[in-house]
């Protein structure tokens, strides 16, 4: 494997564990704000982000590599309204996108073929989590003033159950 493609999947371990972290503390607000069902959602998230950390973790072992697990940053954000969590939650999902996208140009570059089409589905993955960010930012803004509004979105977001992703699901 080519060494700078190794180093960035190596590295995106440590980023969706802390990916893991930090909507571990989104759950933890609206908790503490008496929202449950944001709270798992976002409970449901960090579950999604240690998985995408496996995926990554199988590939370096799959291809014979060796995995170095790094520290993980504490999260860092406070929030002052509902609101903010999910723009700072499009804000590092946007982050993550740049992440992806750099280890498949490095990948592009160094000719890794396998690297690409597993990166492919991270790609998909991306384009689905912004999309979730952006309407759950939406919504927020459209009926989260009103109380009956809020209360219909964490009912919403109370339902999300947890699903395996697909490379997993074979694991």
């Amino acid at each position: 494997m080519d060494a700078k493609v190794y180093e960035l999947i190596n590295d995106q371990i440590n980023k969706e564990l802390y990916s893991a972290y930090l909507y571990l503390s989104f759950a933890d607000y609206y908790e503490e704000e008496g929202l449950s069902g944001y709270a798992n959602y976002f409970e449901i998230q960090a579950q999604e982000e240690r998985d995408h950390a496996m995926i990554f973790r199988n590939y370096l072992h799959e291809n014979g590599e060796k995995v170095r697990l790094l520290a993980i940053d504490m999260p860092d954000k406070t929030f002052a309204n509902f609101l903010e969590p999910l723009e700072a939650a499009m804000e590092h999902e946007k982050y993550v996108t740049a992440l992806i996208n750099d280890i498949y140009a490095a990948a592009l570059e160094a000719h890794d073929y396998r690297a690409q089409k597993f990166l492919g589905w991270f790609i998909d993955e991306q384009l689905e989590e912004e999309d979730n960010a952006d309407t759950m930012i939406t919504n927020m803004k459209l009926f989260g003033k009103d109380p009956k509004g809020l209360y219909d979105l964490d009912r919403e977001c109370a339902a999300r159950v947890y699903t395996v992703p697909s490379p997993l699901a074979g694991k």
